[in-house]
């Protein structure tokens, strides 16, 4: 390593490209009840904060960019699995298949209107 010095000290967002800004922000903002932060519809971009990293949802064929999912799920943080997963589904979250269990945390598989993969997380085992 060249050096003590950290350069980065977190990360600031996670880019999520939309084909549809308005359905995009009902879904993170309305069915994941995450708060905005920033909403500017005619230039097709918005951002929710889930408490330590900023969702940043955008609409790259605004900019000349080529729409692309994302396919590796952003892990969003729950207390209880079960009741964030009931919530959820009582407001049209459909989930890909059961809660997995790995033997530290619990998962449960989604995707945003986009086909953005999300997952609840919870972890229950201690970091060693």
């Amino acid at each position: 390593m060249a050096g003590t010095d950290t350069l980065i000290t977190r990360a600031d967002f996670a880019g999520l490209a939309t084909r549809d800004l308005a359905r995009s922000v009902e879904f993170y903002g309305g069915a994941l009840g995450l708060p905005i932060s920033a909403h500017v519809p005619e230039r097709n971009y918005a951002e929710f904060e889930t408490g330590n990293l900023t969702l940043s949802l955008y609409n790259p064929k605004s900019f000349g960019g080529e729409f692309h999912t994302n396919a590796n799920a952003i892990a969003l943080h729950v207390e209880d699995m079960e009741s964030a997963r009931a919530t959820l589904a009582e407001r049209g979250v459909e989930f890909e298949g059961d809660t997995f269990d790995t033997g530290v945390c619990f998962m449960s598989f989604f995707k945003d209107p986009d086909g953005n993969a999300l997952m609840l997380h919870h972890r229950y085992a201690p970091r060693t």
